[in-house]
């Protein structure tokens, strides 16, 4: 007796060279079934997942591909699960009191896998809903990066530093997603108070307008950006509002790109960006 099943090691040696064959013929079948299938599963996800309004071609690939693999993984370990007892009962092992045993074991665990059902319940919900997907930038349970993976358990999120979060689904109560569908330019740009307010905008929009014609940049573009008018009454100067809107995850991209744009395009006009002066007085 072995781990409480009755095999006789004898028997195993003795009909493991009669069965090589048919197990050898067994794995092969299950590695083309679970290929096929996979391929199955994308092919049909693909066909009966539509295209949400406003989303472009990219993005529905990347919400596609995300769903695609949690259900094929799914789909390859039940495979695998049924090809490892055929194994078995060619081996000559009595599969019956294993599948006993795991029952009894899954009810034992059932009472203390409550967070784990939770998790995979949410998780289910985040594909199917799409909140966000695979190469989105999203931020959950206070923490921001790229979400590297998503599965039915947890969320893999990369930081700018570099570090990876794993995130268990069912703790995720507030999800935002920074590059859904689009995502906007969004920045001050702060001038002196002696500075012609419309001259300044008129020459942001105009850096707004090539910057949207350009080569590079253009392409990340779907709304040139525009100042769109004072936002505040700053300490030292006056706070223009600009917006824009770029393709998902591009906005960062182009905001920079405008920034030094918008920096030599003032410089040129004579137009001053405040920066803090201090005097120094030396007493006699």
């Amino acid at each position: 007796m072995i781990f409480g099943f009755e095999i006789d090691p004898q028997t195993v040696v003795t009909s493991l060279s009669p069965v090589i064959g048919r197990i050898i013929l067994i794995l092969v079948i299950a590695l083309i079934v679970q290929r096929v299938t996979s391929k199955a599963v994308s092919q049909s996800l693909k066909l009966a997942t539509a295209r949400s309004k406003g989303e472009d071609k990219e993005e529905f690939q990347q919400r596609l591909d995300t769903i695609s693999s949690v259900f094929s993984a799914t789909v390859s370990l039940g495979i695998w699960a049924i090809t490892g007892f055929i194994l078995l009962s060619e081996l000559g092992i009595n599969i019956a009191p294993i599948l006993t045993g795991a029952g009894i074991f899954g009810l034992a665990i059932g009472f203390g896998a409550q967070n784990l059902v939770r998790d995979l319940i949410s998780g289910l919900f985040i594909i199917m809903e799409d909140q966000y997907s695979k190469g989105d930038v999203v931020k959950i349970s206070g923490v921001s990066g790229l979400v590297e993976d998503v599965n039915l358990k947890n969320t893999v999120l990369r930081d700018l530093d570099g570090v990876v979060h794993y995130i268990p689904n069912g703790e995720i109560t507030v999800a935002s997603n920074f590059t859904q569908e689009y995502s906007k330019v969004n920045l001050n740009i702060e001038v002196s108070y002696e500075t012609n307010i419309d001259q300044a905008m008129k020459v942001i929009n105009q850096v707004g307008e090539v910057l949207a014609k350009d080569k590079k940049f253009g392409p990340m573009i779907k709304e040139a950006p525009q100042a769109i008018g004072v936002d505040k009454l700053a300490e030292s100067g006056i706070e223009i509002k600009i917006l824009g809107v770029t393709k998902p995850i591009k906005q960062w991209d182009v905001m920079r790109e405008l920034r030094k744009r918008i920096k030599e395009a003032f410089d040129k006009e004579g137009i001053e960006i405040p920066y803090p002066h201090r005097v120094i007085v030396q007493s006699k």
